[in-house]
Parts: structure tokens; C-alpha cells; sequence
């Protein structure tokens, strides 16, 4: 089942009560590489490998079908710093 990038923005934003998700279907619409940027307090204070294993495990599923999958994870404080 291909995934939209509606349904894992929700599912990110639900799982991690983020502030900001955006996500890019990167495979002309077949569903199976994805980008995202996703802002949530619950990376605050963690490494990027932990940030990461929390995105991931949200999406654990949805991965098995999805083929690639990049994300940057920001708190809110970064993601202000970076639209400066």
C-alpha cells in the first residue's frame, strides 16, 4: 500500500505532538521515498540517533514498505534559529 504524504505527516504529528511537519513524496507518487522535516519538543535534549529512533519507530510499519526515508528532526528552538 503506497503512503501519502497527508498520512505521514499526521501520523508524525500525532506521535509526537510536533509543532511543524512537512513532508515531500520524492517518488513521482508511488509512495516509496519520502523527506521530512518535523519540529517537536520531544526532541529536546536528545542526540540525533535518538531523535531518529523515535521518528522511526512512529513509522515503523509504514517503513517496511517505504523504501527511503530522510528526516531532519529540529525542537522549536532550532527550527526558529534555522528560519532566521
Amino acid at each position: 500500500m503506497p503512503y501519502s504524504e497527508n498520512y505521514i505527516k499526521d501520523k508524525l504529528t500525532e506521535g509526537l505532538n510536533a509543532s511543524h511537519v512537512e513532508v515531500v513524496d520524492e517518488s513521482d507518487g508511488c509512495g516509496a521515498k519520502f523527506s521530512a522535516i518535523i519540529v517537536s519538543d520531544a526532541f529536546e535534549g536528545k542526540p540525533l540517533l535518538q531523535r531518529h529512533r523515535l521518528v522511526n519507530g512512529i513509522l515503523e510499519e509504514e517503513l517496511k514498505a517505504i523504501h527511503a526515508f530522510s528526516q531532519k528532526t529540529l525542537t522549536p528552538e532550532q527550527w526558529e534559529k534555522q528560519k532566521s
